[in-house]
């Protein structure tokens, strides 16, 4: 059986889905909700993110397929993220 991974992105994303788990959809939640968990589908380790991004879509009464839909929808009409100024680096990943 092999061992579990640790994501890069790990630590920050963690913050990222602590603050989703208290927090209400609007478009930016949502929009982070999909990305993570695009970004964490099938990868092999980060269990807990997983999990805490399941329970965000259970708590906001979503299925994936409701929540990809509606990010789509949002992407399509607007721009969701805003472009930092002094970007750091970006995020590839």
């Amino acid at each position: 059986m092999p061992q579990d991974q640790q994501h890069p992105q790990e630590k920050k994303d963690q913050e990222i889905v602590n603050t989703l788990l208290t927090s209400s959809p609007n478009p930016h939640n949502l929009a982070e909700l999909a990305r993570l968990r695009i970004r964490y589908r099938n990868f092999p380790g980060a269990r807990q993110i997983q999990q805490d991004l399941d329970l965000v879509l259970q708590g906001w009464e979503l299925t994936e397929e409701q929540l990809f839909d509606q990010t789509r929808q949002l992407h399509d009409t607007r721009q969701v993220y805003q472009r930092k100024i002094e970007e750091e680096a970006q995020d590839w990943s």
